[in-house]
């Protein structure tokens, strides 16, 4: 299928890039217990056969889920923030690489390097992680992954770096709360990283039990409020707005 993104839900992304296989926080089903309604088709396990490596941005629920880990095919590496390991080794199969900002490990042919994210570090009162991370996946193309995350000083120094940003725009309930961006501001991250290409995570596919009903659209909203956000700051940026089970394809283009 050649290098692609498949955009597979919330901050579910399968990233194929240069012969290597990388999916980004695995989120599969519901969650919290069937509390928190996934809205869209479950994704299959069994298409995602041939992973290197998974990419855990933080504890939170909606981003290390214990389940899509285990539906995994394979034995691919499962790369966490430092204090997460002893988590995720009770159903990973593969080696476990806990990380900070800046640190690096090499999958195949591309370099993940782990990036500063501007977001919460517990995950219950037992477990806290050193704090949570965005990955740059280095090949042909540089792909950036901002997990979940705020704005923070450093971002402007992806610049150059980054041929594709995923940028989170939304959440899964009423309202955002602290280390999160909304469209507008997921603009400005765009503007200060300046990629070629910006494709929004993050929305349209967790739902409160029962609120989508009441208030559907709110949901459905971020991803063109991005477009418009991205286009009257950084117009020369080229946003994907990718419906769950849609891909974009990474040709040349795409890579500097």
């Amino acid at each position: 299928m050649g290098d692609r993104l498949t955009f597979l839900g919330h901050s579910t992304v399968l990233v194929d890039l240069d012969g290597v296989r990388v999916i980004t926080d695995p989120l599969f089903g519901h969650m919290a217990a069937g509390a928190i309604r996934r809205q869209m088709p479950a994704v299959s396990a069994d298409t995602l056969e041939g992973l290197a490596a998974v990419f855990i941005s933080h504890g939170h629920w909606d981003h290390l889920d214990l389940a899509s880990l285990r539906a995994l095919p394979g034995n691919p590496a499962v790369i966490v923030p430092v204090g997460l390991g002893r988590i995720v080794a009770k159903v990973a199969r593969g080696p476990i690489h806990e990380m900070r900002a800046g640190d690096r490990i090499q999958v195949g042919g591309l370099t993940l390097e782990a990036v500063h994210a501007e977001h919460g570090r517990r995950r219950s009162l037992f477990t806290t992680a050193d704090g949570s991370l965005g990955i740059l996946l280095a090949g042909s193309t540089g792909v950036y992954f901002a997990g979940d995350t705020d704005l923070f000083p450093a971002m402007g120094k992806l610049a150059g770096r980054v041929d594709v940003a995923l940028l989170p725009i939304g959440g899964w309930g009423p309202s955002l709360g602290r280390g999160h961006l909304d469209p507008v501001r997921a603009a400005e991250a765009a503007a200060r990283i300046g990629p070629e290409i910006a494709m929004p995570i993050h929305w349209g596919t967790l739902y409160p039990l029962g609120l989508r009903r009441l208030a559907g659209r709110r949901f459905e909203r971020p991803g063109e409020a991005f477009r418009r956000a991205v286009a009257a700051r950084a117009p020369g940026i080229d946003v994907r707005v990718l419906q769950p089970g849609q891909s974009m394809a990474l040709d040349r283009s795409a890579g500097r």
